[in-house]
């Protein structure tokens, strides 16, 4: 009797020990919320993160990625960050600004003159400002990586100036900044959250305005006409984790998470970069009409009162503005 009792002792701490393990590693599981689908940018960054921490960290933590909206709009997101209910993110610039007002600075129209320019600034000091500054809202700020050059499309007519803006319809990203932006341009700017196929499908709204990889990945050439490369606004996406969770992990872990962030950022503008003018080809090949030379110069001079307005009238943001808009001269 006590061999078997020793037996069903020994069988019950080995069962013990077991589940303890598969807790403890499933408490280890990281959850990281991106709203778009499998082959776009926020998902090719999530999917090298996944990647590059199952490599570097081996059993010790798993990346589990929630993709395609199945958290809800980016702005949903943000609060999951911020409750903790979610450990990170890849968010596209814009929602950031009703948390951080100083974050709406690196979407100031015809800001930066190229990637190299962008790359020396938000991997740089100013960068690292913005990054810091997400802390105040409950944000630990990890990387940047991008959407890329936004470009606008509409069903209505082809845009060459700033004056065929007008009246146009804009789906714009629920962000203050760009709303005010294409309100000055003259458009109809409507604030929705992602996807917005269907809406543009049924002519809800006129247009919307997005990077090269945004239209081809999902399909918007089908519903949309016209595209015009004004390249007005840098899309970068902010790389997150919840502050709150970041500040309960040892410091070895936060390293090697801050560096599998860091490289795949890097990894996904680089294939971001790459790919830009295959999908400007795919796009006219299947039957866009491209104004490739629009009157930037007329849209520039519309949109530079943006900078006076009460957008940029806290004095942090306005303070950050000035130092980017000298260092972009």
């Amino acid at each position: 009797m006590n061999i078997i009792l020793r037996l069903c002792l020994g069988l019950l701490t080995v069962t013990i020990v077991a589940l303890s393990a598969a807790n403890a590693l499933a408490a280890r599981t990281i959850r990281l919320g991106v709203v778009t689908m499998p082959g776009s940018a926020q998902y090719v960054c999530a999917e090298r993160f996944q990647q590059l921490v199952a490599e570097r960290a081996g059993d010790t933590l798993e990346v589990k990625l929630f993709h395609s909206g199945s958290l809800g709009s980016e702005t949903d997101i943000l609060q999951q960050v911020q409750m903790n209910a979610v450990d990170m993110a890849i968010i596209t610039l814009g929602p950031f600004d009703t948390f951080v007002p100083e974050v709406k600075v690196i979407s100031f129209p015809f800001l930066f003159r190229d990637h190299e320019q962008v790359d020396q600034l938000l991997d740089g000091p100013l960068g690292d400002e913005v990054l810091t500054s997400l802390e105040r809202a409950g944000f630990k700020g990890l990387a940047f990586s991008e959407n890329g050059f936004r470009n606008l499309t509409n069903n209505t007519r082809p845009v060459r100036t700033v004056d065929d803006v007008h009246g146009l319809k804009i789906r714009v990203m629920e962000s203050a900044m760009h709303k005010e932006l294409w309100k000055t341009l003259g458009a109809n700017p409507t604030p929705m959250a992602w996807p917005i196929y269907a809406e543009l499908q049924q002519g809800t709204i006129d247009g919307q305005e997005n990077p090269l990889s945004v239209l081809w990945v999902y399909k918007l050439f089908e519903v949309q006409k016209y595209l015009t490369l004004t390249g007005h606004v840098y899309s970068a996406h902010i790389d997150i984790a919840s502050l709150a969770w970041w500040k309960t992990l040892p410091q070895a872990e936060q390293e090697l998470l801050t560096r599998a962030m860091h490289d795949a950022a890097l990894y996904q503008r680089q294939w971001n970069r790459q790919n830009v003018a295959g999908f400007l080809d795919q796009l006219k090949g299947a039957g866009m009409q491209v104004v490739s030379d629009p009157d930037l110069a007329s849209f520039k001079a519309q949109a530079e009162g943006l900078k006076n307005m009460n957008l940029f009238a806290e004095p942090r943001t306005r303070a950050l503005l000035e130092k980017f808009l000298e260092a972009t001269k």
